[in-house]
C-alpha cells in the first residue's frame, strides 16, 4: 500500500548537508526532537511502553520549553513532536506551546490519544501542526475499553473529535495531515478493517498499523498469536480500503524485521534525533528515559548548546557505544531504518562505484 508519508521508512536522505557534516565527523545538532510535555495519562493502554514510570504526574515547565525551542531553532532543529511519556494535551499550556513552536519557525506535530482534542482545541492547534496522529487501537467500543483501559464513552468521543478536526482542517484549508495509528495486538487483529472503514468515512488521511514492540524496561510484555501468513492475509484485505485520499499504511517492513537481529552494532542515529523528557532531562531516545546513567543534561538548568556540546553527552555516548547491547532495543525502533542507512554508509559493500 502506498506510504506517501514514508512512515515505514526514513527521510534522512532529504537532509544531505547535515548528513555530509556527520560523515565528516562533525558534532551535528539533531534534525528532529521529541518532547514529552506531561507524564500522566488518562488511559492505561495494555501495550504502554512507559508503564515503568508509573504515570506519576510530571509537567515540563512552559517557559523552560519555550526557551529550549528558541535555542533549538538557532541550532538547526527542524521539527518537534510532542508525544513522549504521557498524554501531551494534559499539559495545561500544550496549545500555547504548540503554537509557539510553529511561530518560532519549527515544524511541529502532535501524537495524542485524542480524548482531550475537542473542537475548541483543534481549532487552535491545527493551523500550527504539520501533522496530527491519534493513537486508536480498536475498531469497536468494547475492544477499545479493553485495550486502552478507557472510559466507556471515550471511543465515540475520539471519533467525534477526529471528525471535527477534519472538518476544521478542510473548511479553512489548513495543511495539517490527520492520521491514526494502531498497534497490532491479539485483541484488535480482527478489528482493523472495521477501524479502517470508520476512519475513511471520517475523512482521515491515513491509518498506520504497526507491530507491537516491547520496551526493554516496560512491565507490560504481551504475546501475539498471529503469524506471517495471518499478517499477509490482513494486509491484502486492508488494501481495498485505500482509496482516494485515504490510505491504510500497513507497516510490513517493520513487521518483517521484528524477529531478526539488527544488522548494525551501535546506534548511529543519536546525532540526528533526541528526546526531551517531561523532567527536562535530555536522553538519546525513549529507551533511556529515567536512566540517569544515559542522561545528556537538563534543559531546565543548561542551554541546549551546553548539553549538546558538553562533556557529559560525550561521556554518555562513549558509554553507550562501549556497553549498550543494541539487540536490547525495541524491535520496531523509530530510528532503525536510519541506523541501517547510516551503517551502510559507514560500512559500504564491495564495488560501490558500479552503481
Amino acid at each position: 500500500m502506498l506510504d506517501r508519508f514514508k512512515i515505514d521508512s526514513h527521510k534522512l536522505s532529504y537532509h544531505i548537508p547535515r548528513l555530509h557534516q556527520w560523515l565528516q565527523g562533525k558534532n551535528i545538532y539533531p534534525i528532529y526532537v521529541e518532547i514529552g510535555l506531561f507524564r500522566g495519562c488518562n488511559h492505561r493502554c495494555i501495550f504502554c511502553a512507559f508503564d515503568f514510570l508509573k504515570y506519576k504526574p510530571q509537567t515540563l515547565d512552559t517557559q523552560r520549553v519555550k526557551k529550549f525551542i528558541l535555542q533549538a531553532k538557532a541550532k538547526g532543529v527542524k521539527a518537534i513532536l510532542y508525544s513522549g511519556e504521557g498524554e501531551p494535551l494534559l499539559h495545561k499550556d500544550a496549545v500555547e506551546i504548540i503554537r509557539f513552536t510553529r511561530q518560532a519557525g519549527i515544524d511541529v506535530a502532535l501524537a495524542s490519544n485524542g480524548v482531550m482534542m475537542n473542537p475548541e482545541i483543534a481549532m487552535k492547534i491545527i493551523p500550527s501542526l504539520s501533522w496530527l496522529k491519534i493513537s486508536l487501537n480498536a475498531g469497536t467500543r468494547t475492544t477499545y475499553i479493553k485495550v486502552h483501559k478507557a472510559r466507556r464513552g471515550d471511543f465515540d468521543l475520539v471519533l467525534r473529535n477526529l471528525k471535527a478536526a477534519v472538518a476544521i482542517r478542510n473548511k479553512y484549508g489548513y495543511s495539517c495531515t490527520i492520521g491514526a495509528q494502531s498497534v497490532l495486538l491479539t485483541d484488535n487483529f480482527y478489528e482493523m478493517e472495521k477501524l479502517a472503514k470508520k476512519l475513511r468515512a471520517l475523512g482521515v488521511d491515513y491509518l498506520a498499523i504497526k507491530p507491537y514492540s516491547w520496551h526493554c524496561f516496560s512491565r507490560n510484555k504481551l504475546k501475539v498469536n498471529f503469524q506471517q501468513p495471518d499478517l499477509l492475509a490482513l494486509q491484502k484485505r486492508l488494501q481495498r480500503y485505500s482509496a482516494g485520499k485515504f490510505a491504510v499504511i500497513f507497516r510490513s517492513n517493520a513487521m518483517a524485521k521484528m524477529n531478526e537481529e539488527k544488522p548494525y552494532l551501535s546506534c548511529l542515529g543519536f546525532s540526528f534525533a533526541t528526546h526531551v523528557a517531561d523532567t527536562g532531562n535530555v536522553y538519546p531516545c525513549t529507551v533511556f528515559i529515567g536512566n540517569k546513567k544515559f542522561r545528556f543534561g537538563n534543559i531546565c538548568t543548561d542551554s541546549f548548546k551546553k548539553i549538546w556540546e558538553g562533556k557529559l553527552r560525550k561521556r554518555v555516548l562513549k558509554e553507550l557505544y562501549r556497553s549498550w547491547d543494541i539487540q536490547r532495543c525495541r524491535g520496531s525502533c523509530r530510528i532503525d531504518e536510519i541506523n541501517r542507512y547510516l551503517w551502510e554508509l559507514k560500512h559500504p559493500v564491495e564495488h560501490v562505484n558500479f552503481i
